[in-house]
């Protein structure tokens, strides 16, 4: 052996080679069921095979050159599973900080974990403590078990996919085999430390991944105790984090995302998604999804699937409404409506109503021309067809969701998955908070509990903000209306009066331009609520108290959800279903607040204002919100380097390069869902309005995921590995709006939209047979006595003109019923509530077919469950009847008799399945 360091290695903590190991550990009753309570752990000698590996790696391993990229103690044999640190702190409570690590760690060495500690001395900012945890083997099986974590016992048999010409086709965006799948199919079963034999263990280093590694050792830490304080029994690493006493916890990167690790590292798979799925010039391939999972667990995992597979969906869309768009752009030049505005015998001679009060003079129907065609852009035949195609569209995208889950339950083991368990663990800020305990009827252990008495003044307070902040919203909508119809009356007076500005009235008409500055002004506000609303909508959550952190994830989601629905849609909601809708007529207008004048749409409907409503709002949250997301973290770790030393960062530690990386949080995933649905509302929502909509979160989503990759990647330390089986609440919102989107699509069209009065006017109030929509603009617009003005609301000049013309279906002043509705007007109506109540119910009913047609279980799925269950219970079996065999003996009678049974047993199993 020769190397005089070897001998040390073998006699340091955790390295015992040769040696009986006895571990024992007492974790904390509260969170704690009586078979995890307290073990014993008592293995044999280790296996000569892993003790040849221990040779040969420290041979590779010098202790004094030890690389500064090791993941590894500085015997160069175990692995860093996680990394705790914390700087000398000078206050008051320092010495009870210290106790309290001293204890906590003390109790990590009673558990099995084993520990080494970084001086500061050796930090590169000289101030800061570094403990490094390591989980040998022995731990390891035992929290496997404990956790039901699956691992393999055989390799699969049932085949992938076979290639079909489609691959051939996609071929340019398909990763290299390797990469997408990184290691074979297995048969997997829940692992138990009695049954080693059964899985196929070829190297125990290696045998447990990193991400199953490190949430089992969080799993200990969080309930594992530091004392006894108050009288109460204190436990979990969330708890010394909150109050200073560990300043971070992460696990370790397994290298640097610029190069590969160099042995005895093990394969660097930062490095390798880097190369392939952090890097912007990999945009049009796919995703590593199977070495996501392996690095950085299921949850996280599972939302690169599902944005993954949004964004496949989303092509789709995006196909039918840039042809639906290509369609108006080419019709454009042929729209009778657009053609008559523009016409200056036909437009140009129509004298329109003044559009506010006393400033604003009458003006001619053909200064909309631009505008006009603009419209026909969105609102042509083709919207009915695409507002019906997105109602169905958004039925298939969830029922085939539905299906990718269940195909994903299957391939990541999930199918048997429980709740993750940290989820229902105690939060905390509730026990610290609780002075009542009462017996749990499932544990029958006394547990914190917090009487509803205590927590209504909480919930009170909670729904009293969240009703405050939205009102909030309404005020600031309202208050935009308001700039919007003062800055309209300036604007018209001012255009009016300077001569100059004759050329640009062609095209930025006083209605355009407050409608681009509005909805800018709107954008900002939204922007500036939200960022002050996600401060205060955690703070009350944690006020509310919530008992585990399931609880609070759940509150927080419906307080952020129904505020950012409000703050996002509540403009659109105006534009498509309120503006233009009570406006009254000349002479009789209605007014808000008893002071301005209520908006009137353009003549051509107010679906173009929605256009670009919708356009600055959802373009501008995207590109703020992805050059935050990449801006924010880069420039955080810039700093804090900066700030902390003058060294590269390739020169220091790999605990500490990832210590001073930004940390993703608890809630990280949280914002990526919330971002994601609130696009796939404006997506659904309105988008009959605006069939560039898919497109548009296309392309960002095309840059989300890379940009989401490049920052867990490069600029966040890694994320504790967990587990989900879907994507929670989630896909019950998306469903709520699913449904909610075939209203307003429907409203949009109808109410919105001038598709319903040309198709009236078309069928029933035509006279030419050979152009039937050749007089739809004056059919459309109405005539008013300019006598009959109010002396506060007409322009003060006298016109050579006597009437003026405004968008209505009333009867003229020289008839009885003069200025109320006319019948073309209930018959408009008519049509309108027609075409809602069958569009609605057209499309609910291809949605209820496509989802009953749909299986939430794909056939294959189910029959590849059912083998590898039938597998599972024949090895199982197999193994059993191996291990009697040899007890028993191979001859004797009751060896046979336990056959019978064991056999039986699993005909019983084969037959159920």
């Amino acid at each position: 052996m020769g190397d005089p360091n070897l001998l040390e290695v073998l006699t340091e903590e955790g390295g015992h080679a040769n040696k009986h190991i006895d571990y024992s550990f007492q974790m904390s009753e509260q969170s704690l069921s009586s078979r995890e309570t307290s073990f014993l752990i008592n293995e044999e000698t280790t296996p000569a095979k892993r003790f040849n590996l221990f040779l040969r790696r420290r041979l590779m391993f010098q202790k004094n050159q030890q690389s500064k990229d090791s993941i590894f103690f500085r015997d160069g044999i175990r692995q860093i599973d996680f990394v705790l640190s914390y700087a000398d702190d000078i206050k008051k409570d320092a010495e009870l900080k210290a106790e309290r690590r001293k204890e906590f760690e003390k109790n990590l060495r009673k558990t099995g974990l084993e520990l080494e500690i970084e001086d500061k001395r050796d930090s590169e900012d000289g101030r800061t403590y570094f403990v490094k945890i390591h989980a040998p083997w022995e731990v390891l099986v035992t929290y496997a078990e404990v956790l039901g974590i699956k691992m393999p016992i055989k390799e699969s048999d049932i085949p992938r996919p076979k290639q079909t010409p489609m691959s051939y086709v996609l071929g340019p965006v398909s990763l290299p085999t390797s990469v997408k799948y990184p290691h074979p199919e297995y048969f997997t079963a829940q692992f138990s430390r009695h049954r080693q034999e059964l899985f196929l263990i070829e190297d125990q280093a290696t045998f447990f991944p990193s991400s199953s590694r490190n949430r089992i050792v969080y799993y200990i830490l969080s309930r594992c105790p530091f004392g006894i304080e108050d009288g109460k029994k204190r436990f979990g690493i969330e708890r010394l984090l909150n109050s200073n006493t560990y300043s971070s916890a992460y696990p370790l990167h397994d290298g640097q995302y610029w190069k590969p690790s160099e042995p005895p590292n093990p394969t660097n798979e930062r490095y390798i998604l880097h190369q392939n799925w952090a890097r912007f010039s990999y945009f049009y391939k796919e995703q590593p999804l199977d070495l996501i999972k392996n690095y950085y667990g299921e949850k996280i995992g599972i939302y690169f699937v599902f944005l993954g597979f949004y964004t496949e969906m989303l092509s789709f869309a995006a196909v039918v409404g840039l042809a639906c768009f290509i369609y108006g752009l080419l019709s454009m030049e042929d729209n009778t409506s657009s053609t008559e505005i523009c016409d200056p015998e036909i437009g140009g001679q129509m004298i329109m109503c003044p559009l506010c009060d006393q400033v604003c003079d009458y003006w001619r129907l053909n200064s909309t021309c631009l505008a006009s065609k603009f419209s026909h852009l969105f609102d042509n035949e083709s919207t009915v067809f695409f507002a019906i195609f997105m109602g169905i569209w958004v039925t298939l995208f969830l029922e085939f969701w539905k299906q990718r889950q269940a195909r994903l339950e299957y391939e990541w083991d999930l199918v048997d998955f429980e709740e993750e368990q940290q989820q229902l663990q105690l939060r905390p800020e509730f026990e610290a908070m609780c002075k009542h305990r009462k017996l749990n009827p499932v544990t029958k252990e006394m547990e914190p509990y917090m009487p509803l008495y205590a927590r209504i003044p909480w919930y009170f307070l909670s729904g009293a903000t969240v009703t405050l902040w939205m009102s909030l919203v309404v005020t600031s909508m309202v208050a935009v209306i308001v700039y919007r119809l003062s800055v309209f009356a300036t604007l018209a007076s001012f255009m009016e009066s300077d001569a100059s500005l004759k050329q640009v009235k062609s095209f930025l008409t006083p209605q355009i331009t407050t409608s681009l500055t509005g909805s800018c002004l709107n954008f900002i506000v939204i922007l500036i609520l939200n960022f002050f609303y996600e401060k205060i909508s955690a703070w009350i959550t944690k006020m509310e108290i919530p008992r585990t952190y399931q609880e609070y994830e759940s509150s927080l989601t419906l307080k952020m959800f129904l505020f950012q629905f409000v703050n996002f849609y509540s403009s659109c909601f105006y534009v498509a279903f309120f503006k233009g809708k009570f406006v009254g007529y000349p002479g009789k207008y209605t007014y808000l607040f008893d002071e301005w004048r209520s908006e009137e749409c353009d003549p051509g409907g107010c679906l173009i204002e929605l256009t670009t409503q919708l356009t600055i709002i959802m373009t501008g949250k995207q590109i703020f919100g992805n050059i935050k997301e990449a801006i924010y973290p880069l420039a955080l770790n810039w700093w804090r380097r900066r700030k902390a030393r003058t060294n590269s960062e390739k020169l220091y530690s790999r605990w500490e390069q990832d210590h001073d990386l930004e940390s993703f949080g608890p809630l990280g995933l949280f914002y990526e869902y919330l971002e994601t649905v609130i696009q796939f509302g404006f997506v659904t929502l309105f988008v009959a309005s605006f069939p560039l909509a898919p497109l548009l979160a296309l392309i960002n989503n095309i840059v989300e995921i890379r940009v989401d990759a490049w920052k867990l990647t490069t600029q966040y330390r890694r994320t504790v590995a967990s587990k989900a089986h879907s994507i929670g609440v989630w896909q019950d919102i998306l469903y709520g709006m699913a449904v909610l989107s075939v209203a307003t699509n429907a409203f949009i069209v109808a109410f919105t939209s001038d598709i319903i009065p040309r198709l009236v006017y078309y069928y029933a109030y035509s006279t030419n047979a050979t152009q039937p929509m050749k007089g739809y603009v004056n059919n459309s617009l109405s005539v008013f006595l300019i006598a009959d003005f109010p002396n506060h609301t007409a322009p003060s000049e006298k016109r050579d003109f006597i009437t003026c013309r405004y968008r209505d279906y009333r009867y003229p002043p020289d008839d009885e019923n003069k200025y109320f509705h006319n019948m073309q007007f209930w018959h408009v109506l008519a049509a309108k509530m027609t075409f809602i109540i069958v569009m609605e119910h057209v499309v609910f009913l291809v949605k209820f077919l496509l989802a009953w047609m749909i299986p939430d279980v794909p056939k294959d799925v189910v029959e590849r469950i059912k083998r590898e269950k039938l597998m599972t219970i024949k090895i199982l079996h197999d193994f059993e009847l191996n291990k009697l065999k040899e007890n028993l003996g191979i001859n004797s009678n009751e060896f046979a008799k336990h056959v019978m049974i064991e056999e039986n047993k699993a005909q019983l199993a084969k037959s159920t399945i």
